[in-house]
């Protein structure tokens, strides 16, 4: 009969034995647990955040940012070319209509945060595929050495006046907020009123900038009297000392309002870590996170309703509220940003 040599066997146990040992004692250990986000929030804002929610869950954070000019399109524009193979797992936007583009495509998946009952209603889709969170407001920002008080306007409709010719900045109207709320005003006014507006704005020698925030700057700097931008831009240059007010437009009854438009929160559909995703929902829509953002930088407007957070800034409990139907402006996004590109790029 034909044996196996008895040293060969026991080079072999020995093989065998080390290699459970070492299993048992740990030189091969799992891979560290991670969540890819893509996130339109500045990085000085967010990055924060996911450094307190690694310490707290050693979940690492893998974000992915974008340009300025190009965000939350651009984050958006990504997460469609990618639908067949996802890589992020969260969608953190810091406005609403390009998840809304997203959630049309049915590319998020259905998750219920922990305090998801916690929030408004109205800031939360009814599939629980979006939550909303965190705002910010659309205003306007003047240099108050440049544009006495008794000179600035009350509304929106305002800038389009002759005397203003020339005095207003905006962001290129094709991403970010500033395309949120070209799309919001489709909704609220009708696609005809809106194109009146943007058509008269261009012929009033409107300067276009690359961002909201070259708006604050500019408006702080003196390069022009006054700009729609966002909150968390405008406080910036405001606290730091910079000579301008920020003023809440259509303040008055039957005036429009002024727009909030909230951060959102969403889980893409086929991700590569959706547990993760899921932790690190529940972990950004808390009032703890909340307060972060408003005590931070950015101001941002708590919409953690059981708890008043203290804020910086105006909010829907202090200013007049834009009525807007979200999804309604969703549908019209094609068609604004149709419309603004042909007016608002180079050489149109």
């Amino acid at each position: 009969m034909w044996s196996f040599p008895l040293h060969y066997a026991t080079r072999a146990g020995l093989i065998i034995c080390g290699f459970f040992s070492l299993l048992s004692i740990g030189c091969w250990t799992p891979q560290t647990e991670e969540v890819v986000v893509y996130t339109a929030l500045d990085t000085e804002f967010s990055e924060p955040i996911f450094e307190d929610f690694t310490a707290e869950t050693g979940i690492v954070v893998l974000p992915r940012y974008d340009t300025e000019a190009t965000k939350t399109v651009g984050l958006a524009n990504s997460l469609i070319a990618e639908a067949d193979r996802p890589r992020a797992d969260v969608f953190w936007n810091n406005e609403i209509l390009n998840t809304l583009r997203l959630h049309q495509r049915e590319l998020l998946a259905s998750y219920r945060p922990v305090q998801a009952e916690d929030y408004p209603e109205a800031f939360q889709a009814e599939d629980g595929t979006w939550h909303g969170f965190a705002a910010r407001a659309r205003i306007l920002i003047v240099n108050r050495d440049q544009l006495a008080e008794e000179a600035r306007p009350s509304s929106i409709e305002d800038l389009i006046k002759p005397e203003y010719k020339g005095q207003v900045a905006i962001a290129k109207p094709l991403f970010g907020t500033t395309a949120t709320h070209a799309a919001c005003l489709f909704a609220a006014w009708g696609p005809e009123k809106a194109k009146a507006f943007f058509t008269s704005l261009k012929e009033n020698e409107v300067q276009v900038l690359s961002g909201n925030k070259q708006v604050a700057l500019a408006v702080a700097q003196g390069k022009v009297p006054m700009g729609l931008t966002d909150t968390d831009d405008a406080i910036g240059v405001l606290e730091a000392g910079q000579p301008v007010e920020i003023i809440y437009l259509d303040r008055e009854e039957g005036e429009l309002g002024t727009l909030f438009i909230p951060n959102t929160l969403a889980i893409i559909e086929g991700g590569p870590h959706p547990e993760a995703a899921r932790k690190l929902v529940d972990y950004l829509l808390s009032p703890e996170v909340e307060a972060k953002l408003a005590e931070g930088p950015s101001a941002q407007i708590p919409l953690f309703e059981p708890e008043a957070i203290p804020v910086r800034i105006e909010t829907p409990r202090t200013v007049k509220a834009m009525e807007v139907n979200f999804s309604e402006a969703a549908d019209y996004w094609d068609e604004t940003a149709t419309f603004l590109t042909d007016h608002f790029t180079t050489g149109s």
